[in-house]
């Protein structure tokens, strides 16, 4: 009976708690502090509306009841979702300065070790150190001749590799992420790694696990409740066994580094980062000291590897389930490029079908579709609310690249989207892979550069065949989370 008695008074507590937090709830949303939004019922907020294997998908599905502004809650956090390209560029341009602060993510947070970095920063921190990592790339290369150079080297490195293949099938995984990563190493690390070095495959490998569980349901899981999923077992904590795994041969490049450094002649990125250590070591607030170093370093490799490298494995994957679209870049290719040169990147604005082919790849697989969440920076009137300053926002990335007012069929793979009625290549304002406002990619140029180059370069060197039928190809992601990853899948590169 005493059992029974307790379990009485427990379940009144809980109805109690949940009328209350209703209450809450409703008198927060109906005086404009927040947009409208599901009812949140206690500690697991809106949860049981979400589907773990594809959130993005449920917070689309939810502004079709809601509006495309809405509040709903991660566990106890309320989030607003912001839907729709017009929607979105509004917070994120036209209000850049409010919407501009980098929301909570607690995969984020912690693996940054509470915001360190470029990616997890705010405030002064972020302004510091993203200043300083734009002039220092652009200072190795980026945006310039010499990188270019270095993805075409990089190129010749990756149609070797798949020329010895000898047309048998292959995953492509840790090929593409081989010679994407080795461009960024080049700035940062001052060195490419040869494709065979064991500690460069380790690496690799922990990089696209660390994606994957980014993407896994499990890291959705300790976004939404990172106090219970935090003292929990768990494939979530492989994430950051893989985080700690590459921060630590971060750190031993970064003392190599201060070993033989040369303050008159900086080699890479690293270097720059010590040698502004050493200028401020008598600032009492400097955002440049080791941690600092250790995480904008990881953001620039961990970013500068996976989200190209998926990018171009999704892509080639698409090409191989559409043949037709495949054959009309070789025939652009051969009438623009030739089969003697090596492109560059100047042949882009004479390849319209290709360069619409890259956009159209990017849109479709909407790599990163619910985008990194922001924070407001100060109280903000939007769209007819009242939103207060702090409060978390996810720009759905992927109700930009697949609103309907943007792309006449935003669920299929169509070239057309980017190419204009006489052939030429158009922009469209839904093309937003790489966010946009103050938080937009720092590696924008780099990433859209690389992925011209290698597509053109491999499409110009090989014809791409599937070992199984066409139709069997499976273009939906294996997982979808933080990102889209692409199922597994071999291919054949048969030289032309």
């Amino acid at each position: 009976m005493e059992i029974l008695g307790a379990t009485a008074v427990l379940l009144v507590i809980c109805v109690l708690f949940l009328l209350l937090n209703t209450i809450q709830v409703t008198r927060r949303q109906g005086k404009g502090k927040l947009p409208p939004g599901p009812i949140p019922i206690p500690f697991l907020g809106n949860f049981l509306q979400l589907k773990g294997k594809e959130i993005f998908k449920s917070l689309i599905e939810l502004s079709k009841k809601y509006g495309p502004v809405y509040t709903i809650h991660l566990g106890m956090e309320p989030v607003v979702v912001l839907c729709s390209c017009d929607i979105v560029k509004e917070a994120l341009n036209e209000n850049g300065d409010e919407f501009g602060a980098r929301g909570y993510m607690p995969l984020l947070d912690k693996i940054s070790q509470g915001g360190h970095g470029v990616v997890g920063s705010n405030g002064e921190r972020w302004k510091q150190l993203r200043r300083f990592s734009l002039m220092t790339l652009r200072n190795f290369g980026m945006g310039k001749r010499s990188i270019e150079e270095r993805i075409q080297e990089e190129a010749h490195f990756l149609t070797k590799e798949f020329k010895n293949t000898k047309g048998k099938p292959v995953d492509p995984t840790f090929y593409f992420s081989k010679a994407v990563s080795n461009v960024i190493c080049s700035i940062v690390f001052g060195d490419r790694f040869e494709y065979e070095d064991t500690e460069y495959l380790r690496l690799l490998n922990l990089i696209n696990q660390t994606f994957r569980g980014f993407s896994s349901i499990w890291g959705q899981l300790y976004n939404i409740f990172p106090k219970v999923m935090g003292k929990l077992p768990g494939p979530h904590n492989t994430i950051f066994k893989n985080v700690d795994g590459l921060q630590e041969f971060i750190l031993k490049r970064i003392k190599m580094h201060q070993e033989t450094l040369d303050p008159s002649s900086p080699r890479d990125f690293i270097d720059c980062f010590l040698i502004k250590m050493q200028q401020e070591k008598d600032v009492p607030q400097t955002e440049f000291h080791m941690v600092g170093a250790v995480n904008t370093t990881f953001d620039l490799f961990g970013a500068g590897t996976e989200t190209v490298s998926t990018t171009l494995r999704y892509g080639l994957l698409i090409l191989l389930k559409h043949p037709d679209i495949e054959e009309r870049i070789h025939k652009e290719i051969d009438s623009v490029i030739g089969r003697n040169r090596a492109p560059c990147i100047e042949d882009r604005s004479r390849m319209p079908y290709t360069d619409a082919v890259i956009h159209e790849i990017q849109r479709f697989i909407d790599i990163i579709p619910m985008g990194l969440p922001h924070k407001l920076t100060c109280n903000v009137k939007f769209q007819g609310y009242c939103i207060p300053k702090g409060t978390t926002v996810y720009p759905m990335l992927s109700s930009v690249l697949h609103d309907p007012k943007q792309f006449k069929y935003p669920d299929l793979f169509n070239p057309g989207h980017f190419i204009d009625e006489n052939g030429k290549f158009c922009k469209n304002d839904g093309f937003m892979p790489f966010s946009s406002g103050k938080r937009i990619c720092a590696g924008e140029g780099l990433a859209r550069m690389e992925l011209f180059l290698f597509i053109s370069t491999i499409l110009q060197k090989f014809t791409l065949r599937s070992p199984v039928d066409t139709e069997d190809l499976d273009l939906t992601p294996e997982l979808s989370g933080f990102g889209n990853v692409p199922h597994p899948y071999k291919l054949c590169l048969i030289p032309r």
